[in-house]
């Protein structure tokens, strides 16, 4: 397999902190791979240490073939943060013809590209306005079009739509997908859930700093089933047995909302609230969507710390 990114047990510590541990991931060229977790996760870190902004303390990495610091393949990486800052005092024509400068391009290559990542981000007609004028959603397509000035063979992109109008979300999405079907290969940190499932081929979920789950949509979700039952007489008895057959497990009210790793384990959650003396309305066997897997991880967390 062709890979744009590989990590082997990769780790980066701030002093006695933890900034991410062990990663192991395989991202083969040509997709788009999601990057999901909490705030403080260690996303960022990660990103951070595989553009050579941060070293790592130990492990090993490798992007489009080459170790980390290559400096061919930097020439060959895009990258957007989610907290950019640009002089806004120039015009996007100006700031794109300064990356463009600091990228060693040509001024043959400059003409070239600058119009079309300029046409690319939607921001044709806007190119002479100052960045100082712009919305934050025209900010963010400006960031966007700095990344793409290189033409990169690998596209690191950190919350690339949170500023964007749901236009201009999808107006992303399909410049991402575009990308991709130019053997592109976009590493994608998200917290808008739903646009991570249009587009991802793949995702991995890192929590307190190291990957937990990782593979296709379609393998993730039929590694658990969601299960939400309407209860009445949820004892702590019953709870606990619960808790037992579950994953994952959030309880409100009456509502039991529940993840089990097989079909075999639906009717023992039934059984566990009728032999316990509880009533039982309704079950329903759920497909799992991103949303709910990155829910079931945050709840996992929340078990870990020896509550439902």
């Amino acid at each position: 397999m062709d890979l744009a990114i590989e990590t082997i047990n990769l780790t980066k510590h701030y002093g006695n902190k933890v900034g991410c541990a062990e990663i192991c991931l395989r991202v083969p060229r040509g997709q788009i791979f999601g990057f999901l977790g909490p705030n403080g996760a260690g996303k960022s870190t990660l990103v951070k240490t595989l553009i050579g902004l941060l070293f790592p303390t130990s492990g090993e990495a490798r992007l489009l073939g080459k170790p980390l610091g290559d400096i061919g393949v930097r020439r060959k990486i895009g990258f957007l943060p989610e907290n950019f800052r640009y002089h806004d005092w120039l015009t996007c024509s100006q700031l794109l013809d300064f990356h463009a400068s600091l990228y060693g391009m040509s001024n043959a290559e400059k003409k070239r590209r600058i119009p079309q990542v300029i046409k690319q981000v939607g921001l044709s007609g806007r190119e002479s306005q100052k960045i100082r004028t712009y919305s934050k959603g025209m900010q963010q397509r400006a960031g966007l079009a700095c990344a793409l000035l290189p033409d990169p063979d690998l596209l690191f992109l950190d919350e690339p739509t949170s500023a964007l109008d749901p236009l201009g979300r999808r107006d992303v999405r399909e410049l991402l997908v575009e990308l991709r079907a130019g053997g592109k290969t976009i590493f994608l940190n998200s917290h808008l859930l739903s646009e991570v499932e249009m587009i991802c081929d793949m995702v991995a979920f890192i929590r307190q700093g190291k990957v937990i789950r990782q593979g296709t949509l379609d393998e993730l979700r039929s590694a658990e089933i969601n299960v939400e039952m309407r209860c009445e007489g949820l004892t702590e008895q019953i709870r606990d047995a619960l808790a037992g057959l579950t994953l994952s497990m959030y309880i409100e009210g009456g509502t039991v909302l529940a993840t089990v790793s097989k079909d075999e384990d639906i009717p023992l959650l039934a059984d566990a609230v009728i032999r316990g003396g509880g009533r039982l309305y309704e079950l329903n066997r759920k497909r799992s969507s991103l949303e709910e897997m990155f829910i079931s991880m945050a709840q996992e967390e929340t078990n870990n710390d020896g509550y439902y």
